[in-house]
């Protein structure tokens, strides 16, 4: 006789709880999360500049391949517009939480959030 219940009561447990743990590994990460302070702009590797996330404002970021046109507001960054073939960095989005970033491939920039520099994440001897 074949059985054709396919979740017993272990298994309907066990899968409980790993939809318990996922959700409270999820809200760990949500809240552990911080809010940005500062924009870094790294082009080719070196940094191009620094920009204060609590004040509006907008500008070009000129390479040699082409243009990205960086837009800081309401706490927020984003790629408003590129010359890159592909515009995949536009398509990134906003960012505004501290270890973000939005990365232009063709023009090597990368456009990154960093949080308070008093905070630790951990101490080396």
């Amino acid at each position: 006789m074949i059985n054709k219940r396919f979740l017993g009561k272990n298994d309907l447990i066990l899968l409980l709880s790993m939809i318990a743990l996922g959700v409270l590994l999820l809200l760990l990460v949500r809240l552990k999360s911080t809010d940005g302070t500062m924009v870094v702009v790294t082009i080719d590797g070196s940094e191009y500049g620094r920009y204060d996330l609590s004040e509006d404002q907008s500008f070009v970021i000129e390479v040699d391949a082409g243009y990205n046109t960086l837009v800081i507001e309401n706490g927020e960054c984003f790629l408003e517009d590129a010359d890159c073939p592909d515009k995949l960095c536009v398509k990134q989005g906003r960012i505004s939480k501290a270890g973000q970033s939005i990365i232009c491939l063709p023009h090597r920039v990368v456009v990154s959030v960093v949080g308070d520099l008093t905070e630790f994440d951990a101490i080396a001897q």
